[in-house]
């Protein structure tokens, strides 16, 4: 998803609806989704080590919820909307 894509979608009440939460009510999975904006707009240059860990992270969280894809139709499903949530929309090409 593109910064713009995944901004639009963290402000949705179905990214708000999914995912465990902390103490501050919000899922890790959308104040992942926050921090990726922050990083797909940051130049290369200026990543931190922590910004390169933190999309390690994810790269690992998408591709674990990848093998557990449910059957049929997944439009609507909070497998996607957590995964949208850590920036991937399985339904894009």
């Amino acid at each position: 998803m593109t910064p713009e894509e995944l901004e639009d979608w963290l402000s949705t009440e179905q990214s708000q609806s999914v995912g465990d939460t902390s103490g501050d009510g919000e899922s890790t999975g959308h104040r992942s989704g926050r921090r990726i904006v922050e990083v797909l707009r940051t130049k290369q240059a200026d990543l931190t080590d922590d910004d390169v860990a933190h999309m390690r992270k994810v790269v690992g969280y998408v591709h674990r919820h990848l093998a557990q894809r449910p059957s049929g139709d997944v439009t609507e499903t909070k497998w996607r909307y957590s995964l949208m949530n850590w920036g991937h929309d399985p339904l894009k090409d």
